[in-house]
């Protein structure tokens, strides 16, 4: 196939890294003043920067699926955090792995199913999260939801956070850094490029962080939430989510508040010092490829913001992820249009020589963009929930400067997310943005039928529960993908 037009290089390595849970905000490259994380500023500082990329669902399993695949997650069944990717839906792991590449997996990836590698040829390290369907929503029946004690739990270890020993996601992500610098020492400076994916657990909760990195932050002034509490009348997917959490009942004091902020920031540090060891394996094992480095995020954290912690909304610090591009022809800059994880796919052919449109899925390559060629304006960017803790679909459409969320059977919000970045001001009774709001409720509704999508939500949860019940009776025989020298306390399991 052919490449696409001002290619400036052909068939580089490509190193992918991923954070979990990491809003772009509260990074320095992206203008925050307390985080430290000197080898993400250097990166961004010689590379393509895009300040509105969004994950196309602010959850962990699904988001990931949909960056894989370049599609949106339920055109693929890829509903919540237990369910699995079908074998038969390709990923950028088997395009490349097609076009002659050695494809890599270290870490996570939260694969559910019997397929653990998805077009990866080699995977170093098991999955921190299980491959079995426990963690199935139940929306037609929520006060038997079993998702919603895991996530009431994680709203109390909010209170918790502060100094630890060392956690079981530190134990898995040195295990990720130590087996990822590993193999870039033995591939030494084979003939087949690369594309090596390196996907960490931080700063994703528990806030939790040993000594060393939460005193790096002694001295640091830690910053409050700008906007700490919701502003009113409460919109109903913020009202759900803060019922489900049970945060109306915790009532977190600042202190605590500024302990977990301090703690999500010194995650940063140590992710940081983390993809600082793999960088220099890749400095130090010479390879004569020149390496495309991209650095990536599956989705955002509240942080407090708005009264919410974590993710699965469509607010900024949830649905933004960081994005940096970083390679030979790249110039460094900042890159403002909306772009989403959908793009990643056709961006990663387009770098290995590839035409970006041969997969035929909705996204595009971001290498124009990337190299400062503004083209026809941008397309819109479409994001859906429809994972736990809600119990309705909930979609989002950004276009331009304004974003658009829908939760079925609640109204629209309208945000002009330029001038006001903190999302205060709904605009949609707002006479001003009457023709605004149309426009993209129209795009909304075209693209998505909300009542058929929960039927097809909750069939879906229904058959999973039942193969998971038969699957834990007897002999279980787990989905989890087997590699020795592990210690067992480095990932969840729910058998």
């Amino acid at each position: 196939m052919a490449a696409s037009p001002g290619r400036r290089f052909q068939s580089p390595d490509i190193l992918l890294i991923q954070a979990d849970q990491l809003a772009p905000h509260f990074l320095p490259a992206y203008g925050h003043p307390v985080t430290l994380a000197p080898n993400l500023s250097e990166l961004a500082g010689g590379g393509a920067v895009f300040d509105s990329a969004y994950c196309n669902s602010p959850l962990c399993a699904p988001s990931r699926y949909s960056m894989l695949t370049g599609r949106m997650p339920s055109d693929i069944g890829a509903h919540d955090n237990a369910s699995a990717l079908s074998p038969a839906v390709p990923t950028f792991a088997h395009h490349l792995r097609v076009r002659g590449y050695r494809t890599v997996l270290s870490g996570k990836m939260h694969f559910v199913g019997p397929d653990q590698l998805h077009g990866f040829e080699e995977r170093l390290i098991t999955d921190i999260s299980p491959a079995d369907f426990g963690w199935t929503p139940h929306w037609g029946e929520p006060e038997r939801d079993p998702v919603v004690s895991y996530l009431r739990n994680a709203a109390r270890g909010v209170a918790r956070a502060g100094v630890s020993e060392r956690t079981l996601q530190m134990r898995y992500d040195d295990q990720v850094t130590r087996r990822t610098v590993r193999w870039l020492r033995e591939a030494g400076d084979r003939g087949r490029p690369f594309l090596l994916t390196v996907s960490f657990t931080h700063p994703h909760d528990p806030f939790n962080i040993t000594r060393e990195y939460w005193d790096r932050y002694r001295e640091r002034p830690i910053d409050e939430p700008a906007t700490p509490e919701p502003p009113l009348p409460l919109d109903a997917p913020s009202e759900r989510l803060r019922e489900v959490h049970g945060f109306d009942d915790l009532a977190l004091s600042r202190s605590e508040v500024r302990a977990a902020r301090r703690a999500y920031y010194a995650a940063i540090s140590y992710l940081d010092d983390n993809i600082g060891q793999v960088l220099a394996a890749l400095r130090d094992a010479g390879r004569s490829r020149p390496t495309v480095i991209i650095f990536v995020s599956d989705h955002g954290e509240m942080l407090g913001e708005r009264g919410l912690w974590f993710k699965m909304n469509f607010f900024e610090r949830s649905a933004r992820v960081p994005l940096i591009i970083n390679g030979p022809g790249i110039p460094a800059g900042r890159v403002p249009e909306p772009v989403s994880l959908l793009d990643l796919l056709p961006t990663l052919l387009d770098i290995a020589g590839l035409d970006p449109r041969s997969a035929g899925t909705p996204g595009r390559s971001l290498l124009a963009a990337a190299s400062g060629q503004q083209g026809a304006e941008a397309p819109p960017v479409f994001g859906e929930f429809l994972g736990e803790g809600l119990t309705e679909p909930m979609v989002m459409v950004r276009s331009g400067r304004l974003k658009y969320i829908k939760m079925r059977g609640a109204p629209a919000l309208l945000f002009d997310v330029v001038a006001d970045p903190e999302e205060r001001v709904d605009l949609m009774g707002s006479v001003a943005a009457a023709g605004a709001a149309e426009r993209l409720a129209g795009m909304a509704e075209e693209r998505w039928d909300l009542a058929g999508l929960r039927a097809e939500v909750v069939a879906g949860q229904k058959e999973r529960r039942l193969v998971h019940q038969a699957l834990s009776t007897g002999t279980p025989a787990p989905w989890d993908y087997p590699t020795s020298g592990e210690p067992t306390d480095s990932y969840v399991r729910n058998l």
